[in-house]
């Protein structure tokens, strides 16, 4: 069943500039109909390579809290949480999930690591009382650690 909305989108050509949603839905029933030549390739090709770039994007963010919340765990011992296990634990939880449905991610991982550590930093400044001086100036973790449910010792405790 169409809505009112795709109905009118149907009715006229939509372009990219000035209706990208309207152009979406147009280039989505191009490729159904195998109409190849109705097809806008340039565009189509920016718009699939923008989406691998926001899954690399979303992997390097969610490693950047991970090394953050990872960090302050280190960092300061004295207010050590349940909700900072939680929320290292759920950091992991959609990472895995995101090399589940991004397999070729994986190789990109280290590279990623090393990058998103700012991320972390930033997390830690803006969180706590440390400074930047108190702050390791690489990633003190290998990615195994990082990804490591156990990671740091006692992390799965009382949960």
């Amino acid at each position: 069943m169409q809505t009112g909305l795709v109905r009118e989108v149907n009715i006229h050509v939509a372009s990219y500039e000035t209706d990208f949603f309207g152009w979406t839905i147009h280039q989505a029933r191009m490729l159904r109909e195998k109409n190849w030549q109705a097809l806008d390739i340039t565009n189509l090709i920016e718009e699939i390579e923008s989406l691998g770039r926001q899954e690399r994007k979303e992997l390097e963010n969610r490693l950047g809290l991970l090394v953050g919340h990872l960090l302050k765990w280190q960092y300061q011992p004295e207010k050590q949480s349940r909700s900072w296990k939680i929320a290292i634990r759920s950091q992991r939880q959609e990472i895995a999930k995101l090399l589940v449905d991004n397999p070729s991610l994986k190789p990109y991982l280290l590279e990623i690591l090393l990058r998103c550590h700012s991320i972390g930093i930033n997390l830690v400044l803006n969180e706590t009382p440390l400074k930047l001086k108190d702050l390791p100036v690489e990633c003190p973790y290998v990615i195994i650690q990082v990804l490591d449910l156990s990671f740091p010792d006692g992390i799965e405790d009382d949960l």
